[in-house]
Formats: structure tokens, sequence, C-alpha cells
């Protein structure tokens, strides 16, 4: 991948990343509350629907953009496969590497967001101290393996679906 590439894929991926991130962020905060264990109303309702907005603000460019120069960089790297019939299985690796490393990014911004969400009282600053002091860092990783192990089935079916419309439609 040259250069001109990897600063395409890490812009344009990290800004359509936050992009998304921000304008779904209310139904977020919704879906989040609805799962909560004290309940919906005792989670805060609909009041403060952009609590935790700062950690996922923070989060969302950096995810997104590591997830595409990641993906890119694995599929620059398989470059003499991408003409034959393995180029679906490079784009399957090439996403499941990406979410592996984004989800480092991803986890602890969603853990720190999530407990921001249901406990609108809080600001992000606070439940990130607290989760550190109580859990430590390990404490940002809760469910890092779960959400790799439900990231990646969606990518190995979206990516190499995408990658070929995209040739089709040239």
């Amino acid at each position: 991948m040259d250069r001109r590439e990897f600063t395409a894929s890490l812009v344009a991926g990290g800004c359509a990343g936050m992009c998304v991130d921000l304008t779904l962020f209310p139904l977020d905060t919704i879906k989040t509350r609805l799962q909560s264990q004290q309940g919906f109303y005792k989670a805060g309702g609909f009041r403060g629907i952009y609590a935790g907005v700062p950690s996922a603000a923070i989060g969302s460019f950096p995810n997104a953009a590591v997830f595409f120069v990641t993906y890119e960089s694995t599929k620059s790297l398989f470059t003499g496969y991408s003409a034959t019939n393995l180029a679906p299985i490079t784009h399957m690796l090439a996403a499941s590497l990406g979410e592996i490393v984004a989800c480092l990014i991803r986890v602890p911004t969603e853990v720190v967001k999530q407990r921001t969400q249901a406990n609108p009282s809080l600001n992000t600053y606070r439940v990130l101290l607290n989760t550190l002091h109580e859990e430590g860092f390990r404490g940002l990783y809760r469910g890092y393996g779960s959400t790799v192990l439900r990231e990646i089935p969606f990518s190995l079916v979206q990516f190499p679906l995408w990658e070929y419309l995209k040739v089709l439609s040239k």
C-alpha cells in the first residue's frame, strides 16, 4: 500500500466511522438503556440522550481508521491473490484482522460509553476513572473476545461482498 492509499484509508475510514457513530448515537443510547439491568427509565430513559458521546467521539475516528488501514494493508500484502478465486478469502482475512485490531480501540470506548449511557449522572471522565480504579486496565477490555467474535462473522460476509460489488460496478 502506498502513502496515498494509506492516507485515504486513514482519513476516509475515520471520517466515515465518526459520522456513523455520532449520527446514530441517540439510538445507541436508547438500545443500551433498554438492555440495562436497572431498566430503561432508571438508566435515564430519554433524558441525557447524549451521555457518553465524548467517548464515542474520541474513539470513533481512530477505531474506523485503524480498521480500514489494517484491511487495506492486509489486502495489499496478498495482491497476487486478488485476481484469483482466493480473493474472497483475502478479503475475509483482511476484514477479520481489521476487526481484531480495531477492537483494541473500540472495546474500551464502548465500555466507557455504555456505562455512561446507563448512568447519565456520571460523566465520561468519571466513568473512565471508576472503571480503572475498580477493575484496573483490564476492565476497559471487558468483553473484548465476545466483541471480536460478534464482529468477525459480519466482516466475513460484508467485505467479500462489498469487494465483489465494487468489481461488478466497474
